[in-house]
């Protein structure tokens, strides 16, 4: 018998990009490979890469070198880049990156095992030529459903695939694999962006959005809890504009409830949020549904309005308070993050000091600031008056210290708030987990002051009785869980 095949997927990037690997990796098992966790044990090792900001190109770049040294080492006989950066730059970066042994597109994901295989025999698949991937759905999303089976959308596999093509788990098994026992898991509502913020190129290298039906999504969920899955996070590059080209722009406000009533899952939260679309029907449902965390991760990128503007964006930081104000009479423990771009080009005193009035007033749980480089391919990167060097990272330095002041002020003020706690490492150094007011990886932790009888998994009312920075310190309330032990 043949020795089978083995593939380790890398992954660089947000949430959606893991979401997209473990399509990868279900599509790969299905097929006939072995996944493994060690890049260095597998024949093929798949770098899914971000191609967002310069850092991010960075990290994936040095992912792939890092992958290149292990040939010769050991098992390693080939690196294959896919994901953003990969689609984004095509040929480009097969020829500035000559260590890759191919760079995929998204529309080699179908056909990801053939494309491994032959780049595995020594053969050569041409990297693609990008190209803008708004053009690919019509402009009108009422029509993009209908053309949306001809398009590459990673992370929108089919449910209830025909038997033998998914993971064996039952009849809703999407064509996905779990890379990891995680107790939370991201699930893609929707693909693309039809926004045009002027700093950002993620529309054309994602496309134009298109949304999941809800059954998938549903489906999808149904599956993850059957793997042990207690949160889901729901993801897009807009989770605001879900169901417009589905004929209904209110359709998460009916979904979210149907998700909270799938068994075993005990906690659902939603991603990316834009402040623009934010409307009362789904602020009621985030703030007022069981299961269902009242969390709010708003993409507010500046409050000063002219500043604001020159990003082909809206608001203003009294139309950004008055929304925060709302949300909090609604959930007063409501969590609430967002990003923030200083030395934006234009970007004076005055509108600098209008961001930290905002900040100062905001009371954010997280914060995320970045200073402005241009991006290759943005309106932006256009524009003359831009910002000194130096100017930038004197913004971002001072903007970054108020932020971090602040984050460590809100959790101050969580000081006696009761939180419910889903466990996700149980260790040497301690029980940590997330409360409803924090997502995965990016708005700090829980530390447990006690972790008897617990394991990653289990959700577990807490006190807050301590801070450390953005991070809680939490007692689990008697009678909130039953040991494990004591269960048995």
């Amino acid at each position: 018998m043949p020795e089978r095949r083995t593939v380790a997927l890398v992954t660089l990037g947000c949430a959606r990009n893991e979401v997209d690997s473990e399509e990868l990796a279900g599509r790969l098992e299905a097929d006939g490979w072995d996944l493994v966790e060690d890049a260095s044990d597998a024949d093929v090792a798949v770098v899914n890469t971000c191609g967002f900001v310069d850092a991010a190109k960075k990290d994936s770049v040095d992912a792939l070198l890092e992958a290149n040294d292990l040939k010769g080492h050991g098992r390693t006989q080939a690196v294959v880049a896919v994901g953003c950066m990969a689609e984004r730059y095509g040929k480009e970066l097969a020829e500035a990156l000559p260590e890759a042994d191919g760079v995929l597109g998204f529309d080699d994901y179908s056909d990801i095992s053939d494309r491994l295989q032959t780049i595995l025999n020594g053969g050569i698949h041409a990297s693609h030529t990008p190209r803008d991937r708004r053009k690919l759905l019509p402009i009108s999303p009422a029509e993009r459903q209908e053309s949306a089976a001809g398009v590459a959308l990673p992370g929108h596999a089919p449910v209830d695939l025909p038997e033998g093509l998914a993971p064996a788990s039952g009849p809703r098994a999407p064509l996905r694999r779990r890379l990891d026992g995680a107790p939370v898991a991201s699930v893609k509502l929707a693909s693309g962006c039809d926004r045009r913020c002027s700093f950002c190129a993620i529309p054309s290298f994602r496309g134009s959005f298109i949304s999941r039906r809800p059954s998938d999504v549903l489906n999808e969920t149904r599956w993850l809890a059957e793997q042990g899955v207690k949160e889901i996070m729901l993801v897009s590059e807009n989770n605001t504009s879900y169901g417009k080209d589905l004929g209904d722009i209110r359709l998460l406000e009916s979904l979210l409830p149907e998700l909270a009533e799938v068994d075993g899952v005990e906690r659902v939260r939603v991603s990316y949020l834009q402040p623009a679309e934010m409307r009362p029907g789904l602020i009621d449902v985030l703030t007022s549904t069981p299961k269902i965390a009242p969390y709010f991760d708003l993409s507010f990128q500046h409050s000063a309005p002219d500043v604001l503007r020159a990003m082909r964006r809206f608001g203003d930081t009294d139309r950004f308070l008055e929304l925060l104000d709302t949300i909090r009479s609604k959930a007063p423990q409501a969590g609430v993050r967002s990003n923030f771009i200083v030395g934006f080009p234009g970007e004076s005193e005055a509108d600098l000091a209008e961001l930290e009035r905002f900040l100062n007033g905001a009371r954010l749980d997280a914060i995320g600031v970045f200073g402005y480089s241009d991006e290759e391919g943005t309106e932006a990167a256009t524009y003359e008056n831009k910002l000194d060097v130096d100017v930038v990272a004197d913004r971002l330095a001072r903007v970054s210290r108020l932020a971090e002041q602040l984050v460590s002020q809100r959790a101050e003020e969580r000081l006696g708030e009761t939180v419910q706690v889903l466990v996700e490492s149980v260790d040497e150094e301690g029980v940590h987990g997330r409360g409803a007011h924090q997502a995965p990886e990016t708005d700090g932790q829980v530390l447990l002051t006690s972790g008897a009888g617990l394991s990653i998994g289990r959700m577990v009312e807490a006190k807050v009785v301590g801070t450390e920075g953005v991070d809680l310190v939490a007692e689990p309330l008697q009678g909130s869980f039953v040991p494990e032990e004591a269960a048995r």
